[in-house]
């Protein structure tokens, strides 16, 4: 394990020096990165170290891109391409070692890539070496799989100093006083960032928990700012040139404000930032076991995070942190794991294809609780995916080529045999992608985003096509509602009047009762806020009972129910579909 300061050279310094301790013939090493951006940002910076371009002795593979060749020893990846490196190849032949970075965030690729390897290398490989980095790992609990005798190498490196300063919120402002400002926080969040602007020199990076966020102050800020101040937002969902734009070092005099989610948190730096503001907040998928479906939750920042948030600013020179919450606050130490927060319908698949009968026993970090794996396999199992014996079906073997979320590849499939694949495409871009859209009709949005060639959905939609090879020209959306119905069939409700919608789970989903989908039969709510019931919908698309019947068998046989009526004192029998 290494555990480094921001700043002190995990990302770029340590596996070009393990290049050098390592000949030739030894095997090539991989670098495991949480996000796209991160790994094409290292590779090319550690290739510019060695005068050369991406693709040489350092090259990189994300998904639809790659620039690795015959020279290349270091290859810089992504978590999930690395689980079907894995799958493709459990020797990993060729391969000396593994490194995984910014293992804090605890990502679910991250932990099943971690479980897999030392699967791999105490049954299959002894020699693979593996390396866990972060600025704040916790080594006592990666010590109880990677064992004691792990080496801790701790690297202070040469991190300029930070001055922190706290500047929580006064509820007794105007601002808290006034009903309409009540809940939004920008009105403090601007003055702090004047203050800084007048206090300190370089530019800043603002730390906030998601876009909406970002959008909301993006708009007080553009109108309160000098003439030479310009402002930028980062975040996962723009282009990966708009991306770029903004971690390349500035052209000109301008100071820029970037506000950003926790994209700038780790593995990339933003040039020239002296300053970091964090609101203290981050957003995460919470997974409702009860529910069977995930909701966004908005929380106070984990410590770790925290502090890797105020080293961005000290990564060029001197720098200062302004936290906008107490010093007397607590923070949790570390981040929750996603593995023991999220949908493992994905992990649980990826098991199965890699033939684990228990779960427990690979070795985990955390391991997965078995509520959560018994709702991923019920989820599979609903999908088609499953054989009786507890391995996957032949539609789940066919499903494994896809390298996207179970639900998606069935999505494919079902395209597939519809003739719709450009709709698929379209589809997916949206799904994976998950750009905010007011609209809740899936069919509008899509119709939107393919007419206007949005430039949010059109690089991963070409991907997806190249891959096809298809079109993108859409022929039928009205193929929406099956295509999603296959991929959701635990989604779709029908319509019980005036907003309110019965899941075939049996919870209640509820719209808004001027959207038009209330005059639909039925509907797949794609995206909910994931109460057990009374689930407000986010996202759908219209479907009918012709359609459901053409496509599962169960929506076409009578079952017959008999219950004992206690308040009348007789039996009650009825037939239900």
């Amino acid at each position: 394990m290494l555990v480094a300061e921001p700043g002190a050279g995990k990302t770029t310094r340590a596996p070009l020096a393990l290049l050098a301790d390592t000949a030739p013939q030894k095997g090539r090493w991989l670098l495991l990165e949480p996000r796209r951006v991160a790994v094409r940002l290292a590779a090319t910076y550690m290739a510019e170290q060695l005068g050369e371009r991406p693709g040489q002795t350092v090259g990189y593979r994300v998904r639809g891109e790659q620039k690795i060749s015959s020279q290349t020893r270091l290859e810089v990846i992504t978590q999930g391409i690395f689980t079907r490196m894995l799958q493709d190849d459990p020797l990993l032949q060729g391969v000396a070692g593994v490194i995984f970075d910014e293992f804090h965030e605890r990502s679910l690729e991250a932990d099943l890539g971690l479980a897999l390897a030392l699967d791999v290398q105490q049954s299959l490989r002894e020699d693979l070496k593996l390396l866990v980095m972060s600025a704040t790992l916790d080594v006592a609990a990666l010590q109880k799989v990677l064992g004691s005798a792990t080496p801790v190498i701790n690297c202070p490196g040469r991190n300029w100093q930070v001055s922190t300063f706290y500047r929580p919120p006064d509820h007794r402002s105007a601002d808290y006083r006034t009903p309409a400002l009540r809940g939004y926080p920008e009105q403090h969040q601007v003055r702090v960032v004047r203050e800084a602007l007048l206090a300190h020199q370089g530019h800043i990076l603002v730390f906030l928990p998601g876009q909406k966020e970002i959008r909301r102050l993006h708009n007080v800020l553009q109108d309160s700012l000098p003439a030479d101040t310009e402002v930028y937002p980062l975040h996962g969902q723009l282009t990966l040139a708009q991306q770029q734009s903004v971690l390349r070092p500035p052209a000109g005099a301008k100071r820029r404000i970037i506000l950003s989610t926790a994209i700038a948190e780790s593995s990339v730096t933003v040039p020239g930032v002296r300053i970091v503001i964090d609101v203290g907040k981050e957003r995460v998928p919470q997974y409702q076991a009860n529910s069977g479906m995930s909701r966004l939750e908005t929380r106070q920042v984990n410590r770790a995070s925290a502090d890797q948030r105020r080293g961005r600013a000290g990564r060029e020179a001197a720098g200062y942190c302004y936290r906008l919450w107490s010093e007397a606050a607590v923070l949790q130490a570390h981040r929750e794991p996603e593995i023991l927060q999220a949908d493992l319908s994905a992990l649980v698949f990826e098991l199965i294809r890699w033939g684990v009968k228990d779960s427990y026993d690979l070795s985990w970090v955390d391991p997965p609780a078995a509520s959560s794996l018994k709702n991923a396999r019920l989820l599979l199992d609903r999908l088609g995916l499953l054989a009786a014996n507890g391995g996957l079906s032949p539609a789940g073997q066919r499903c494994v080529r896809w390298p996207t979320h179970p639900r998606l590849a069935v999505l494919l499939e079902t395209a597939a045999d519809h003739d719709a694949l450009p709709l698929a495409c379209w589809l997916l871009a949206w799904l994976e992608e998950e750009p905010a859209a007011t609209e809740t009709d899936v069919v509008l949005i899509i119709e939107q985003a393919a007419m206007s060639r949005d430039q949010r959905l059109l690089p991963t939609a070409k991907l997806w096509a190249d891959r096809l090879g298809c079109s993108l020209q859409i022929d039928d959306i009205g193929k929406s509602g099956i295509l999603l119905a296959h991929a959701y069939p635990d989604r779709i409700a029908i319509n019980q009047s005036q907003g309110r919608f019965k899941l075939v789970t049996g919870g209640q989903a509820l719209l808004k009762h001027s959207d038009a989908l209330n005059r639909a039969e039925f509907i797949v709510a794609v995206a909910l806020d994931g109460q057990s019931s009374g689930a407000n919908i986010f996202h759908g698309v219209a479907t009918s009972a012709a359609v459901l019947e053409s496509s599962f068998a169960e929506a076409r046989q009578w079952r017959s129910s008999i219950v004992w009526n206690e308040s009348e004192g007789r039996l009650q029998a009825e037939e239900v579909r």
